[in-house]
């Protein structure tokens, strides 16, 4: 092969190498877990990785009912999501690597101008809220829900779309006992990736970098204590 030509084919590799990773981007996410690994939810989260999503989260119970949630249990489920996957900013959280920001915090927004801004900056992590909604999961929860565009991205509308994704978890099962607590638990974490499986990594541990930001312990010594099994 001519010289000139090798040459001329190895810049375009190059070219289309760096093309790529803009597309893909570096990323970091919103806040650290208690054992310093970084939480996102349905992305990898690896610092030195390349973006990119994780296959769709398909609900294991579909038609499951759903609505707003009351009660303690929920309550502490909520808290131990926001400890794997939105730490600090809670409801505000935007994920780190998300280099173009809000204009406003994420509550201030409506849904449609959190839509807005998933479509004005294409190429980047949109995770967001203190369940990092990812946009494939935000679209299918808001048309699923009913919520509409001019509502608030408000932390009760974030509540709400949550409380879906635990009912698809087996949420009802779990509280009526027939669901035990390390299956719900597997559930809960094909959905919130920073939540660890009973191996004790993410269940998308290695994909993307994705990794668990608690140990299994922690995570199950929570659910113990709402365990229909342990009253």
């Amino acid at each position: 092969m001519p010289l000139v030509l090798f040459v001329l084919i190895m810049m375009q590799f190059a070219t289309a190498v760096r093309a790529e990773a803009v597309r893909g981007s570096l990323f970091v996410s919103t806040s650290a877990g208690s054992n310093g690994t970084m939480a996102a939810l349905f992305v990898g989260r690896s610092p030195g990785g390349m973006f990119a999503e994780r296959p769709a989260h398909v609900p294991v119970y579909a038609d499951a009912a759903i609505g707003v949630f009351g009660g303690s249990d929920v309550e502490l489920i909520r808290a131990l999501i926001q400890e794997a996957e939105s730490r600090i900013d809670g409801y505000d959280a935007v994920q780190f690597g998300a280099r173009i920001k809000p204009s406003q915090r994420p509550t201030r927004m409506t849904i449609a101008e959190v839509f807005d801004w998933i479509a004005a900056t294409p190429g980047q992590p949109h995770a967001i809220g203190r369940y990092q909604f990812i946009p494939q999961t935000l679209h299918r929860l808001v048309a699923k829900t009913g919520v509409k565009p001019t509502q608030r991205f408000s932390p009760k509308i974030q509540d709400k779309l949550a409380d879906v994704l635990l009912a698809e978890a087996g949420l009802h099962k779990f509280r009526a006992g027939a669901l035990d607590r390390q299956d719900f638990m597997n559930n809960m974490a094909k959905i919130w990736a920073g939540l660890p499986n009973s191996t004790g990594k993410s269940h998308y541990d290695g994909y993307a970098g994705n990794k668990a930001s608690m140990s299994w312990a922690r995570f199950d010594a929570v659910m113990a204590k709402i365990s229909p099994e342990s009253g």
